[in-house]
């Protein structure tokens, strides 16, 4: 391998590091990051359809926080409300139930079905 294929080689093998580097950079930067500090926070979700859905959102910091009311859609977000934050009591968007497994809900249905009689 002449001295050109060598730098060559080894730039492309440089180039291929840098990129879960670069990627691992732009995850810890505020732009990259769905993680903003003070500055927005999700508090419920519900959806409505496929595509819509309402949410209800936190933004700003100390007093001048403000609940809004959002439907948002695939092409378009609306506010619907704007309202003083409300209590902590409200659950976070993460803190839904999970759905049941597939062979769970199966076998609920059987014994639903089982129990009226019906085959």
């Amino acid at each position: 391998m002449t001295s050109t294929g060598f730098s060559s080689l080894l730039w492309f093998i440089a180039i291929i590091a840098m990129i879960p580097l670069a990627l691992w950079l732009l995850k810890r930067t505020p732009m990259g990051g769905a993680t903003s500090v003070g500055v927005m926070r999700s508090i419920a979700s519900l959806p409505i359809s496929q595509n819509q859905r309402i949410l209800t959102v936190e933004v700003g910091t100390g007093d001048e926080r403000r609940w809004l009311v959002l439907g948002v859609t695939a092409h378009n977000i609306s506010t619907l409300h704007t309202m003083a934050p409300q209590d902590d009591a409200v659950p976070p968007v993460n803190a839904t139930i999970p759905p049941l497994p597939f062979a769970q809900l199966l076998g609920k249905l059987r014994q639903d079905k089982g129990s009226r009689g019906e085959r």
